[in-house]
Formats: C-alpha cells, sequence, structure tokens
C-alpha cells in the first residue's frame, strides 16, 4: 500500500499545501486514534495489528509532503516497520503456542520460564518505539524533519505519537514479561528453528543501523 502511494505521488501534479491539509490532518488523527486503541487491547495480535496501523499513517504523511526528504523516511518506516512487526508477529506466536490464549493477562511472567525469548521480546519493542540507534529512528525523524519543515504546528501531534507508541511497547512487553507466570502453561523452552527465524529479523535491522545508506541512497 505504502508502494502504491508512493508511485501515485510521484505522478500527481504538484499541490498547494491547503490541499494536502485535510488528509494529513486524518493521517495524524488516524495515528493518535491507533496508537490509543493499543493502549486498549487486550489480545496481544491485535495490538501489534493496530500498532502496524499508526506507523503506516506516519508512512502517509511522509508521502503527502510529496519531498525527497519524506519519500526517504517513508521508505525507511516501511522497511523498519516490516521487519519489527513481523517480528514481533513471530514472537507473539510463540508466546500463543505456549499459553493457547492471546489475552495478555493470562500469558505473563515468560520472562521467568523463558529468559532468552524475553531477550529477542525487548529488541523488538525497543525497535517498535524507535530507540536509538535502530534504523527505526532514523526513518522517524526523517518524517518528522520533513512534516516540521511542512508545517511546524505538526510538531504537537507527532509528540503525542511518539508518546503514546514508547507507552504501548512497554505495555506490551511487561505484560507479557513480567508477573507471575501462569502455571497452568506448559513452557516448553524454545527451538532453534524459532531463535534462527527472530535472528533473521534482527540481522537485517542491524545491518541497515550499520549501513543505512543501503535505505537512504548516497
Amino acid at each position: 500500500g505504502g508502494y502504491g502511494i508512493a508511485r501515485i505521488m510521484t505522478i500527481l501534479p504538484t499541490t498547494q499545501q491547503t490541499t494536502l491539509l485535510p488528509l494529513i490532518a486524518l493521517a495524524l488523527w488516524g495515528s493518535i486514534m491507533a496508537n490509543i486503541i493499543c493502549l486498549r487491547q487486550t489480545d496481544l495480535k491485535s495490538l501489534i495489528a493496530y500498532s502496524s496501523v499508526g506507523h503506516m499513517a506516519l508512512v502517509i504523511l511522509a508521502l503527502l509532503t510529496k519531498t525527497p526528504w519524506g519519500l526517504t523516511g517513508a521508505m525507511i518506516m516501511m522497511i523498519a516497520h516490516g521487519l519489527t512487526s513481523s517480528m514481533t508477529f513471530c514472537l507473539a506466536n510463540t508466546a500463543y503456542e505456549r499459553s493457547n490464549t492471546r489475552t495478555l493477562i493470562i500469558a505473563t511472567g515468560m520472562q521467568l520460564t523463558l529468559p532468552l525469548l524475553a531477550t529477542w521480546w525487548l529488541l523488538a519493542n525497543l525497535a517498535n518505539m524507535a530507540l536509538p540507534p535502530s534504523i527505526n529512528i532514523i526513518g522517524e525523524l526523517s518524517i518528522m524533519s520533513t512534516l516540521f519543515y511542512w508545517s511546524p504546528t505538526t510538531i504537537i501531534p507527532l509528540a503525542i505519537n511518539t508518546l503514546l507508541t514508547a507507552t504501548y511497547s512497554l505495555y506490551m512487553l511487561i505484560a507479557t514479561q513480567r508477573g507471575k507466570p501462569n502455571t497452568t502453561m506448559y513452557m516448553y523452552p524454545a527451538h532453534t528453528r524459532e531463535h534462527l527465524l527472530l535472528a533473521l529479523h534482527m540481522m537485517p535491522l542491524v545491518l541497515l543501523i550499520i549501513n543505512p545508506i543501503l535505505i537512504t541512497g548516497p
């Protein structure tokens, strides 16, 4: 979807700021509402899905500015969030296979029984909230800079959006890893294939941190 919007925006004629203002305001509002919905979720996979909605709203915002910097930020965000979101869904599936539930209040305390998977959870959530030096923060900073140049007023909803993203990411991490383990769950050890799958998500993120020019261009 983001790729399609990027292709369409390149062939559309240059539009005035007043024409794009309703669309940008709607995307900003949608991003904030998606993040608020994440805070109210009890289903783990629904929380991750609404997280993708909030991040893709930032991609739309960047593309609507019709600037090279906005296109670069949108591309970085799409690649970074694609890897991060997929990694988080894999972790949610590992939790579901052991607890047979996606309810956050039941699948708790996994850090005590699966400490290595808890490390993957921590890395995925830190990347999701765009903590430095992840490639996610390069995308978010590019989008914020583009929107601030387009209209300084947008920094207020963007700051709220960043705060909500960090809040629900920490909420997801604490809800699944901390607390008293559920004694009804059979917590068998993590398989090698699970660690390999998660490592294949994290390795591209690390490589892009080392050499972000692969996305941003020379």
